[in-house]
């Protein structure tokens, strides 16, 4: 029988309490105190019966000090244990104690099963037979501090570890009694982030195709998605790409696995190589102790998108192609071959055959990544979808603001259909979520649309028709590759606009020197 003794905490009572079941001839296996001010002694009294506890009653309470006694049905130690197996239990990742001599104190389930024993087998087991070349211990004394994805193996797996020393109010390590480990399995890390994000990512049903032109390329990108092998998507800024390659990996066999991205353009190297890449312990002054996994390895089965890919140094593009035609890479500072099936999506605001042409881009990787290739046009060449995409945003830009859904009068939309819009569907997003926060009376009027003209010439204006014909038409078709060439990435895509060769647009661009004016 377990009882509890509500009382006064004073100096004696559990003498006095004792006393008592002694004279009865009553013992008492374990004993705690308890309650929230120490005001309650938890007795475990293995032969007592309830005949004896109803006699024995008023005499616990006759001591002074003693507002009652009662029956309970666990020891509070007996709780705090079968809760916290309980809880355990439940985890599907291994946790474990582990004491300062390296042995394994305690483990739930998940971890008995990782060990290939059961539960009660555990105690005792030391750690170093199934972790190579791990001192736990010895980690936790030169750390004294908790410890985040340490790359540990346990029978042949790779794990991320979690280290949380049990230490008292002491400083000294020897005040420490161990480490509670939990281990994480590294392949599975990002598909847990993945399914945290998931909810924000978005399929083709999402990508407006009111026009034509992009209906096509998400028809061509639909036949694409479930193919096995690196997509290249290209276009200009704003245009969507990281939208459309996100829709690819969903419609894809790995819908269900990771998508990582890394804007190569934003990165210096030696990030992104870390990056991308990550590193091993030490690796380089400054860095984690434990390592970091690369954006690499968290898409583990997923897909990795590079945006901007032609912003990647020569080493980082030989690394990459390493990779592609391997299927294997080394973090920064670390001998360890790391294998993974990862398929690639890159994208490119530049022509990379013209960025290899110029030496800029590895011709073998181009070919590598070159596989599949989309074509996302700039908006200026969607127009015919303009108006429901501009409903969309009105719509979108009214929810977020949270204010009635205004219209927008003829004059505005004429503003919105004449502009070039060299930032594509992200500027026009902008402008009518600048309009909706601007307007009065629900009404968006041509004041409201504000469109800046920022690197814009307008040579036309000022077009002299002095001298011969050729020498007008000289001018005029100068002033035609002005005003366009700025709006296109390449000679490549402004020859297709103009419907004319790669070669012919490159040759006029040289003779009338707007190529070196670019650049």
């Amino acid at each position: 029988m377990r009882i509890k003794v509500h009382c006064l905490n004073r100096i004696g009572m559990t003498r006095d309490i004792l006393d008592l079941l002694v004279n009865y001839g009553v013992n008492v296996a374990r004993g705690e105190v308890g309650g929230e001010q120490g005001d309650a002694i938890y007795l475990y009294c293995p032969n007592l019966i309830n005949m004896q506890f109803q006699a024995l009653r008023p005499k616990f309470e006759a001591i002074p000090g003693v507002f009652g006694v009662k029956r309970v049905g666990l020891m509070p130690s007996e709780r705090r244990h079968m809760e916290l197996n309980a809880l355990l239990g439940a985890l599907e990742f291994p946790v474990m104690s582990i004491d300062m001599g390296g042995s394994i104190v305690a483990a739930n389930r998940a971890a008995a099963q990782l060990l290939g024993v059961r539960v009660d087998e555990v105690p005792g087991i030391p750690l170093s037979r199934y972790a190579e070349d791990f001192d736990l211990p010895e980690l936790v004394r030169a750390n004294k501090s908790r410890i985040n994805g340490l790359r540990v193996k346990v029978r042949g797996d790779v794990f991320l570890a979690d280290i949380t020393p049990l230490q008292s109010q002491h400083d000294d390590s020897e005040a420490m009694a161990g480490a509670v480990l939990t281990l994480h399995r590294a392949d599975l890390v990002g598909e847990r982030i993945y399914q945290v994000r998931k909810q924000e990512l978005r399929g083709f049903d999402s990508i407006f195709q009111s026009s034509r032109v992009m209906a096509a390329v998400v028809r061509e990108a639909r036949r694409m998605a479930p193919l096995d092998a690196p997509l290249l998507i290209e276009g200009e800024t704003g245009t969507g790409k990281e939208l459309l390659a996100r829709a690819c990996h969903l419609a894809s066999p790995r819908g269900q696995s990771p998508l990582m991205a890394m804007n190569c353009a934003g990165l210096s190297e030696s990030m992104a190589e870390t990056e991308l890449f990550g590193y091993g312990p030490g690796a380089f002054e400054g860095a984690r102790v434990e390592g970091k996994l690369g954006l690499l390895e968290l898409t583990a089965g997923g897909t990795l998108f590079l945006d901007g890919v032609g912003e990647l140094s020569a080493r980082m593009q030989a690394k990459l192609l390493r990779f592609l035609q391997d299927g294997c890479f080394r973090r920064v500072g670390s001998d360890e071959e790391v294998y993974l099936d990862v398929r690639v999506i890159c994208s490119t605001q530049s022509d990379l055959s013209e960025l290899c042409a110029r030496g800029e881009f590895r011709q073998d990787l181009y070919h590598r990544l070159n596989v599949l290739t989309l074509h996302i046009p700039p908006l200026r060449e969607c127009l015919d979808g303009l108006g429901p995409l501009v409903d969309h945003f009105l719509d979108q830009a009214s929810r977020q603001i949270g204010c009635a859904l205004p219209r927008i009068v003829p004059a505005s939309m004429a503003r919105l259909t004449h502009y070039h819009w060299p930032g594509n569907i992200r500027q026009l997003e902008n402008v009518l979520f600048q309009a909706v926060s601007l307007c009065e009376g629900g009404t968006v009027k041509a004041e409201h649309i504000r469109l800046p003209e920022y690197g814009v010439r307008e040579p036309l204006r000022e077009f002299s028709l002095e001298g011969g014909l050729d020498e007008i038409v000289g001018r005029f078709e100068k002033a035609v590759l002005q005003r366009l060439y700025p709006e296109y990435s390449s000679s490549r895509q402004l020859g297709k606009r103009l419907g004319v060769s790669h070669t012919t647009i490159a040759n006029k661009l040289r003779d009338y020197g707007l190529n070196a004016e670019k650049k």
